[in-house]
């Protein structure tokens, strides 16, 4: 069993009065690869820099292998930060750059090029020793920063958006690097990020943060299956989230049809949110089909197409590998297993219909967020 590293009690933050953390519990288990998960203006990077001692709390307890360290500032903490900026010093070059922190230090230069050397096999930037920082591409300007975060033996990595500034190809290569380099040195990575997939393909935890809070705690499968709220569903992948109610166990009516589930333990006709992913559900011919309903438009995806069926008003996204035409008429099947039941939440009826969805809509929310960010 991993060893508790650092633990978070009752955190609580505001600026000019805004609260912007409340009643943060949270702990982080030595060499874990965790991802703090949300959208903009959730509390993340704020969770990140009072770790870092960066920010102090207004209220609540930071404890760093059982001893309080609110107090001890940031540069007397175990702890390095890679930020989205990488901050690399212009006029050293690759080598210099990575061994500063040795310098300052006062280590002897024999282990100073020894720890660089290794360094540099780390991030795979072998041969760049003298290379001017300027002119390395962005992905190399990380692995630089990464490699002098780590050349200090931290026993914690705090990474802020590392990857934003990158393009898709080269973040997912750096996706891959970071796993590498986590599994290589065994040191608790703490790792912030907007980006869905980066959570779910990197970390051993996720938390999902909103409005100041931690909404849910888990690992990416856990998430990815078993969201608690209407706001985690909708930002984990793509959910159609329908008003449902529990007439008992295993049994939940939506969509004006009573439906076998795996859910237990609500109480009689409560009213739920019912959570069923895109790709749990089957394309079937009308008279096959739990529910109908009739498409109202069709992407094609690469891998499979994405579909957007009218169901008695509601707008549902399916996702299938079987070509169905522009205002076709189809039936649905749903496994029980495919059906997850949610408890009403502060989120229900906000996501889950997708009469507005558009990819242009989805890229206005992107550009929103960059702005924001």
């Amino acid at each position: 069993m991993k060893a508790k590293l650092i633990e978070l009690k009752n955190i609580c933050k505001a600026y000019d009065g805004e609260q912007v953390l409340s009643n943060v519990d949270l702990y982080i288990n030595d060499h874990e690869f965790i991802t703090l998960l949300g959208p903009s203006g959730c509390g993340k990077t704020t969770t990140l820099r009072i770790i870092g001692g960066f920010e102090s709390p207004d209220e609540g307890d930071v404890c760093f292998d059982g001893q309080r360290i609110n107090d001890i500032p940031a540069y007397k903490r175990n702890v390095n930060t890679v930020f989205q900026k990488y901050a690399l010093f212009p006029h050293l070059n690759v080598y210099d750059n990575i061994a500063f922190g040795l310098k300052l230090a006062k280590v002897n230069k024999d282990e100073i090029r020894k720890r660089v050397s290794e360094m540099l096999e780390l991030v795979n930037l072998r041969g760049f020793e003298k290379r001017n920082v300027n002119l390395l591409s962005g992905g190399q300007q990380q692995r630089v920063a990464i490699a002098r975060a780590l050349i200090n033996q931290p026993q914690v990595l705090l990474l802020d958006e590392p990857l934003a500034a990158l393009d898709l190809k080269l973040r997912k290569d750096m996706q891959v690097e970071l796993k590498n380099i986590h599994a290589k040195t065994g040191i608790t990575f703490i790792y912030v990020t907007h980006d869905q997939e980066e959570a779910l393909s990197m970390s051993d935890t996720v938390v999902v943060m909103a409005n100041g809070k931690i909404q849910q705690i888990g690992s990416p499968t856990d998430i990815y299956n078993e969201p608690v709220n209407a706001f985690v569903a909708d930002f984990i992948g793509e959910s159609n989230i329908i008003d449902g109610i529990m007439p008992e166990d295993y049994k939940v009516k939506f969509a004006k049809h009573t439906f076998d589930c795996l859910d237990k333990g609500f109480g009689k006709n409560e009213a739920v949110d019912v959570v069923i992913r895109p790709e749990d559900v089957d394309v079937v011919p009308v008279e096959k089909g739990m529910l109908c309903g009739k498409v109202t438009t069709v992407t094609f995806k690469g891998v499979h197409y994405e579909i957007i069926v009218d169901i008695d008003g509601f707008k549902w996204m399916i996702q299938t590998t079987d070509y169905v035409a522009p205002d076709a008429e189809i039936g649905v099947y749903i496994e029980p297993d495919a059906i997850h039941i949610m408890k009403k939440s502060e989120y229900s009826n906000m996501f889950g219909d997708y009469s507005t969805f558009s990819e242009e809509m989805e890229h206005l929310s992107d550009v929103t967020e960059d702005e924001e960010e």
